[in-house]
Parts: structure tokens; C-alpha cells; sequence
């Protein structure tokens, strides 16, 4: 979906061309992974930060066009809301300091965004879901004007029939909306891990990633709010499920998804992209099939937590990464990079060290991953010979050693390591995450929204991971 397009409306031909297309290169990719052509070639990483722009009264502020204009950073994209924009972080070996130097790239070219920002009276917030939005913010006037959004959002509600979307999220309290457009989803910001593995490994990874993610989650909650309502801990997870749903029109389908089991085969979800789910945006390219752009264009239609996406080294040799999407965006640098360096040493431990955790079943992994979004650290969670054990009691005992094992196998340095997991250990020790300092502080503020927004950016520029912040 980072591409842009050449139009909004489509024919019964374009699905049936681009249907054609897909299916010559679906095959063509699965040959390719038979043939073992993806790379081989060591492990990287690489990040994506969705970010908001504000007023002064910390409402969205839709000034991303002039925003972006005004920064002209290869590296900061627009989102599909005028409020919103991504930052990106250049990919690179998974090594030594590879967490810290991408930090601080993150965090410079934030530094330039922010000042930009400040040049139209606007702030930067990372953030979850927005505590002070408000569903008129969410309409199609404030909506990128790139033809990509405007066609996703006329062909989800082609296919749902006219049917509004329906959001019912159930959690501290309940919140029943309905909304004629997609644009539900910009109220959801995230930060986004990219893992690029070994093409023979990327099944292997897979399937770890949706085992880790239930613990990961349950320590990195920071969306507890939406339209004035306390629901999950990570309130992110059901809205984007809901926002793109056909729920009820295309059978047992959905766009955003953790999925409908482990990888058997490196291609397995390649075949089921083909397969189970229906075109959403037939756009033909006259590109020769190697470069997959119909494979790809498929693939960035269908939001599964754990993505497997397939790219192209610079000298054109394709690869296999798996996109991990869970993390909410915030509170600060250094909890994003904790959250991420958490995620990245488990995984790996999983798949290098202790084979028998992936015993877990994958309906448990996949209870584990809900439960975690709704209750965070007292979440209950399974694990392989253990049973059920309360999230904070599981990472403490279990996932974090693993995870420092995994860093230290990845060939990470140790003072990098402990800079990121003693995070982790603290949010853990504190029972302080994002979503429960926000609990707190709008509780100390007497239900002020501001007052709360006002708080956490203040925290927020102090750069001090979330468990130290007071309120």
C-alpha cells in the first residue's frame, strides 16, 4: 500500500487482469522459494513510526501536506490521515549496536520533524490511539489526498455493499459507532518492526513471531482510550480489525487478522493470499512479473499482526521479512526500541534455542495475543510447560531471560541488551506501561482529556522510558 496508484474506480477486467497476474506470479514466487533463490544473507532490521500531528488544544491537526513539503525527508512518508505521517528508519544488520544506532536515527529525524512541526504551529505526539479525537476528525475531508486511501476506501465499501462500519469494543466500558468510511483506522498508530531473515528460516521466524506476540503485547499497552472510553489496554488491536472489515461478506475472511494458523511450507501464505483472500485493489502494472508488483500490491491489502513480506536487495536479489505490527506507537524512543528488542530476542530464541516452546498451540498463541491486548499484564497467558501463568509473572520468570538470550545468539552486545530489557524489567517490576500510566494520570486529572495529553507530551519530550514517569 506505500505506492501510489493511478486510479480510484475499477471494472469487472481490472479484477479479472489483475487476478491473471496474480495467480502467473504467485506461481512464479513459489518457484522462486523452492529454488531457494530469496537471500540468504544474515539477519537486518529496520523500523516504521506512525506519528501524530496536533494543535495547541492537542485535537489532530490536518496539516500534513504542508508538513511534508515543508521537511522534504526521504525518510518521513505520508499516512493515510492529513494528521498523521511515518517515519522511517534505514534497515540494517542486526548486530552489535544496531538497536541504539537506529534509536538515534529515529530520534534525529524526529528532532527535524518536530521543528518543521513547530513552524505551523503544530506538535508531533507518539501515541496509540489519540485520547482527544473525536469521530468528526475521522472523516474523508481529512483524509490524504493520494489515490491509494481514496481507493481502498471506495472498494471496502463496495464490498461491504454500502453497509457502515460497525466498531463495538468491549473493555473497561463499552463503545458502539458507525462510521460510513475506513478512516477509523488513522486513529491507530503503531511501531513497526521489520525482521529480515534468512529466506530457509523465514517459516521458522513466522510462526515464532505469533507465539511471542501475546507476551510482547502484554508488556507494551499504550492505546487504553477511544472517543472518551476506557476499553483495552492496547484499544488499537480490535479497532483497525474492525475499521477494514468485511466481516459476513466474504466468508470466514478478514483483512486485519492475526491469522488462520502456523506456516507449514515457506510459501504457505503466498498460496493462501491467491487463494482465500479476494482482490481488494486490482491495479495492473506493466512491470515483468519478476518484480512480483501484483504479489506485493495483494500482500499490503491484507493487515495480518505478523506479516511476511517479500522485497528486493539492491542488486535485485528478493528477500523474505516478516513485518511484526503489534507495537503501539510511544511513549518514547527508548520504550519503542525495549519493546522491539524484547520482540526480536525471543523470537530468536524460539526458533534457535528452545524448539519446545513452539509446542504452543496455535489457538493458544492466538487467545494469548487478545487477552494480552485487553488486560495487558494481568493478562493470562499459556505457555509450554507451564500452563497459564499471569503475563507480568511469565515475562519476569521466563520471557525475559529468553529474550536476552535471544539478543545475545543474534550477536547483540550486552550493555545494549541490558539498556532494553532492564526497560522491560522495570515496566514489569512497576506494573507501570504506557496504557496504565494513561489510566492513572487521567484519574489524577480528574477526567481531563488536556490536561492528560498536555502530561504525557510533556513526559513524552523528557525522553525517560514510561515506568519513571510520575503524575
Amino acid at each position: 500500500m506505500g505506492d501510489e496508484i493511478s486510479k480510484t474506480a475499477f471494472t469487472e477486467r481490472d479484477f479479472q487482469r489483475f487476478g491473471a497476474r496474480l495467480s502467473a506470479e504467485t506461481a512464479l514466487a513459489c518457484d522462486w522459494l523452492r529454488a531457494g533463490r530469496p537471500s540468504e544473507q544474515g539477519f537486518a532490521i529496520g523500523f516504521e513510526l506512525e506519528a501524530w500531528l496536533l494543535d495547541h488544544a492537542s485535537f489532530p491537526h490536518p496539516v500534513n501536506e504542508r508538513f511534508l513539503r515543508t521537511l522534504d525527508h526521504p525518510l518521513v512518508v505520508p499516512e493515510l490521515s492529513r494528521f498523521n505521517v511515518e517515519l522511517n528508519c534505514t534497515p540494517q544488520p542486526l548486530r552489535g549496536y544496531a538497536l541504539r544506532s537506529a534509536e538515534a536515527e529515529l530520534e534525529q529525524v524526529w528532532a527535524q520533524c518536530n521543528a518543521v512541526a513547530h513552524g505551523l504551529d503544530a506538535n508531533m505526539v507518539m501515541i496509540g490511539t489519540l485520547p482527544t479525537i473525536r469521530n468528526e476528525d475521522l472523516s474523508l475531508d481529512n483524509m490524504s489526498p493520494l489515490k491509494r486511501y481514496y481507493a481502498l476506501n471506495s472498494e471496502v465499501l463496495r464490498q461491504r455493499g454500502g453497509e457502515p462500519i460497525r466498531i463495538d469494543i468491549s473493555g473497561r466500558e463499552r463503545l458502539s459507532v458507525e462510521h460510513r468510511d475506513v478512516m477509523l483506522e488513522a486513529a491507530t498508530t503503531s511501531f513497526q518492526v521489520h525482521l529480515k531473515t534468512p529466506a530457509h528460516l523465514a517459516q521458522d521466524y513466522f510462526n515464532a513471531s505469533l507465539i511471542a506476540s501475546g507476551p510482547v503485547l502484554a508488556v507494551s499497552g499504550n492505546a487504553p482510550f477511544l472517543f472518551g472510553k476506557s476499553l483495552w489496554d492496547e484499544t488499537r488491536i480490535p479497532l483497525f480489525e474492525q475499521a477494514v472489515s468485511l466481516s459476513g461478506l466474504h466468508e470466514g475472511v478478514e483483512r486485519v487478522t492475526f491469522g488462520r494458523g502456523y506456516l507449514n511450507s515457506p510459501a504457505h501464505w503466498l498460496r493462501e493470499n491467491l487463494e482465500e483472500y479476494p482482490v481488494l485493489l486490482p491495479l495492473c502494472f506493466e512491470d515483468p512479473a519478476q518484480a512480483l508488483r501484483h504479489v506485493r500490491l495483494h500482500n499490503g491489502t491484507i493487515w495480518r499482526w505478523n506479516r511476511p513480506l517479500l522485497g528486493f536487495e539492491e542488486d535485485g536479489t528478493p528477500h523474505i521479512r516478516i513485518e511484526h505490527r503489534i507495537l503501539p506507537a510511544g511513549p518514547t524512543f527508548i520504550d519503542m526500541m525495549a519493546n522491539a528488542a524484547l520482540y526480536i530476542g525471543l523470537v530468536h530464541y524460539l526458533v534457535s534455542v528452545d524448539h519446545a516452546c513452539t509446542e504452543l498451540d496455535f489457538s493458544a498463541a492466538r487467545a494469548n495475543f487478545y487477552k494480552a491486548a485487553r488486560s495487558g499484564l494481568s493478562a493470562e497467558l499459556s505457555w509450554p510447560g507451564l500452563g497459564t501463568m499471569r503475563a507480568d509473572r511469565l515475562l519476569a520468570e521466563v520471557i525475559l531471560g529468553a529474550a536476552r538470550r535471544g539478543l545475545e545468539q543474534f550477536g547483540v552486545y550486552a550493555d545494549d541488551s541490558d539498556r532494553y530489557l532492564d526497560v522491560i524489567a522495570g515496566r514489569i517490576r512497576s506494573g507501570q506501561t504506557g496504557a496504565a500510566w494513561q489510566r492513572a494520570c487521567l484519574h489524577a486529572r480528574a477526567g481531563d482529556w488536556f490536561e492528560l495529553m498536555a502530561t504525557y507530551c510533556e513526559r513524552q519530550r523528557s525522553g525517560a522510558p514510561v515506568h519513571q514517569w510520575d503524575l
